[in-house]
């Protein structure tokens, strides 16, 4: 052997990490941990693309000052207390969790988390697979409709993460799954079961997916059209029609125009037409958090009850339920095909 082979390192068998990647979640139910959280969501230029001296005037001068005190009041009302933390980080925890549970005779493959904003983050969730010697990482956004504002922002991260790295490892991307047979099945099982529980029958199931400006869908983004494959797809597997199964737009921020339907106005529509049952579920959220808990089960129930609506069901996501992690799994150990 030569002195410059026996002075080279020893290369060691690889590992493969998986990283489960969400939008992400304040720190505290606070003032101060929404500010900190709402900067650096909103400093994104893929949420808000105008990232001009107007918009930093506007989010540090008046968003920054008044916004993070209301929200941390909405996430008091969903907080979970006894882990001091947001729901959406006890759910993804929990499926990162099942889904090492889930492929643990694959003994080579590492399971860890990541939030896009906030803790843990996107960096350290490489940090740790790495340090456990994994060399191939398949990173899963958590969004089944890809949208630039949420999958694309997950790739610019985990770009900066690996600009800074000498030695880095092979990346793979799970695609979107919105309309992935499994995925719209485990829907279909979910919302079967949950209405099934119900002591009234839903006159209509409202499909509420999060909202964007109307302008980023003019510019290219596919989020809409995958939305819409999400619901038709589920309106095939549940046998309904376009008007026992409506979709809608939800969040909506600014004053520029969002994808309409809007969820809130569509509720007040209902109850003005004398539709007095109906049922909620937002299937482009792969587990429930302030949108699907307070805005939804909270707020848009009582916009429609005010309305004259009389009776409201919120249906969960599919978090990490068996079928929600079912999904994952399928969608996982296909991706990861001869890596394993």
């Amino acid at each position: 052997m030569s002195s410059l082979e026996s002075a080279s390192p020893q290369i060691a068998p690889g590992r493969v990490g998986v990283l489960l990647v969400n939008l992400g979640t304040p720190d505290t139910a606070d003032a101060r941990g929404l500010r900190v959280y709402l900067k650096e969501f909103l400093s994104d230029p893929r949420v808000i693309e105008d990232q001009g001296l107007f918009w930093k005037l506007v989010l540090n001068g008046v968003i920054l000052r008044v916004r993070p005190a209301r929200k941390a009041k909405d996430y008091l009302k969903i907080w979970n207390n006894e882990l001091n933390e947001s729901p959406l980080k006890t759910i993804t925890r929990g499926q990162s969790d099942k889904l090492a549970a889930a492929i643990a005779d694959h003994d080579h493959v590492e399971v860890d988390w990541a939030m896009r904003y906030g803790n843990p983050s996107i960096q350290s969730g490489f940090d740790a697979l790495m340090a456990k010697g994994c060399d191939r990482i398949l990173v899963v956004p958590l969004y089944p409709q890809y949208a630039a504002a949420t999958t694309a922002t997950v790739f610019d991260k985990v770009a900066e993460v690996l600009l800074a790295m000498r030695v880095q490892p092979t990346v793979r991307f799970v695609p979107p799954y919105y309309e992935e047979p499994a995925y719209i099945e485990a829907l279909a099982n979910s919302i079967e079961a949950q209405l099934a529980t119900l002591p009234f029958k839903p006159e209509v199931i409202v499909a509420s997916f999060h909202g964007m400006p109307q302008k980023y869908v003019d510019k290219g983004d596919p989020y809409q059209t995958q939305c819409v494959a999400t619901v038709a797809a589920l309106r095939r597997r549940l046998n309904l029609d376009d008007k026992e199964l409506i979709l809608t737009f939800q969040s909506r921020f600014g004053y520029d125009p969002w994808l309409q339907p809007y969820t809130d106005k569509t509720m007040e529509r209902l109850a003005a037409e004398g539709v007095k049952r109906i049922a909620v579920i937002t299937p482009g959220f792969s587990a429930d958090c302030l949108e699907t808990l307070e805005e939804i089960a909270q707020e848009n129930a009582e916009i429609f009850r005010h309305a004259g609506g009389e009776q409201f069901s919120f249906i969960p996501c599919l978090n990490d339920s068996d079928g929600g992690m079912d999904v994952i799994r399928q969608l996982v150990l296909r991706e990861l095909q001869g890596w394993i």
